[in-house]
């Protein structure tokens, strides 16, 4: 896969942001699941949510949109966070602009267990 992606563990990837035509790739390499963790319109020409929200559920994967303000995470954020972790089949592939706000709300989820 040509998605830089990076293994927290076995069970959960993050990314940096993706498209509608990484979806395939993503099925492709394993992943059941995909949270999407970046707000519509944070930067000009982002993929909207919806477009890849599609795509993942065309190439046959679970998919949440889970939109966190970057250096804005909220309580809420995380258990949000941590109840999908717990219901979504895994491997879950979670993306934002670079994967640092995914990998961040994993961490912070990981702290409510």
């Amino acid at each position: 896969m040509s998605i830089p992606v990076r293994a927290i563990n076995d069970a959960f990837s993050v990314a940096p942001q993706l498209s509608p035509d990484d979806m395939p790739a993503v099925a492709a390499a394993g992943y059941k699941s995909v949270i999407i963790n970046r707000p519509d319109h944070e930067s000009p020409g982002q993929p909207l949510a919806a477009d890849v929200s599609k795509a993942a559920l065309d190439a046959g994967l679970k998919v949440e949109y889970l939109p966190v303000v970057s250096g804005a995470m909220t309580a809420e954020d995380v258990t949000n966070f941590a109840r999908l972790l717990e219901e979504l089949p895994t491997p879950v592939l979670a993306f934002c602009r670079s994967g640092t706000r995914s990998t961040q709300l994993y961490v912070a989820a990981q702290q409510l267990a």
